[in-house]
């Protein structure tokens, strides 16, 4: 565990405790580090995964051995019906469910607009856009209980406009971006939140994956700060988004997490 990370266990917000959160795409990366950071909170944290099987029940068993609460689950959210199915999974294994962080996405590959097909346009959307309008309205029953909050990961790619080959999936985060305003907008009657956090180059599987280590470097450099974000440097501002005490006047907005790389 990173010194950053030893320094999320410890910090304590007390309204987290109990809430019962589902994670999607939690098995690696920054929704790992979530899982982890909402678990030390006390709350109930649903880990969702989909190829990844191995990393997430690593993952669920750490935080049992911690004393924390979770439930483990399979789907690939980018298939019609399986993202509602872990919703309500998720919901019915806690009898409740406070909050909802839509954070399942992925490039897909890079390409450029000449080599992109029908068919990649359908999993890069699905996978980043649907999938996000999908959780959001099967949680909607179930967070209007009690009123809670909705968190969805963005990207620094939906303010400009994506790196060579990822101008489909920036336009498919700016559709997170943008319906991010709209559901706070509709959904602040029934007493839900819903913010959004855009990271910028962040150390995970994703550029693990997509950007070899010249193209990394190439990034780092635009950034102010002067290095590679970490998963852990983005849980801060999901923290802070889910607690009432903390944001609780706070709906609509999207928090850039990119050490300066971006100031809009």
């Amino acid at each position: 565990m990173t010194d950053l990370a030893q320094s999320l266990t410890s910090v304590r917000i007390p309204d987290l405790a109990g809430k019962a959160v589902l994670i999607t795409g939690a098995s690696t990366g920054i929704g790992a580090a979530l899982a982890r950071a909402f678990a030390a909170q006390g709350a109930k944290v649903a880990v969702h995964f989909n190829a990844s099987r191995d990393p997430a029940e690593k993952l669920a068993e750490e935080i049992r051995a911690t004393g924390g609460t979770v439930h483990l689950l399979q789907a690939d959210v980018s298939k019609e019906g399986e993202t509602e199915r872990a919703v309500e999974e998720s919901a019915k294994a806690f009898g409740h469910l406070d909050g909802l962080i839509n954070n399942a996405g992925g490039m897909l590959g890079r390409l450029p607009t000449s080599a992109m097909t029908d068919e990649h346009y359908e999993r890069v959307m699905d996978l980043n856009a649907r999938s996000v309008l999908a959780a959001t309205r099967a949680a909607h029953p179930w967070l209007k209980k009690q009123g809670g909050f909705i968190i969805n990961t963005t990207s620094i790619a939906a303010r400009n406009g994506g790196g060579n080959g990822a101008i489909l999936y920036a336009a498919a985060k700016g559709f997170v971006s943008t319906i991010t305003h709209g559901h706070a907008k509709e959904f602040v009657a029934d007493g839900i939140r819903v913010n959004a956090v855009a990271p910028g180059v962040i150390a995970t599987p994703f550029h693990e994956r997509y950007t070899d280590a010249d193209q990394l470097e190439l990034q780092r450099k635009t950034i102010p700060m002067g290095f590679v974000g970490t998963p852990e440097h983005c849980v801060g501002a999901y923290l802070f988004l889910a607690s009432p005490t903390l944001s609780g006047y706070i709906t609509g907005q999207v928090i850039e997490v990119n050490g300066g790389q971006l100031m809009p």
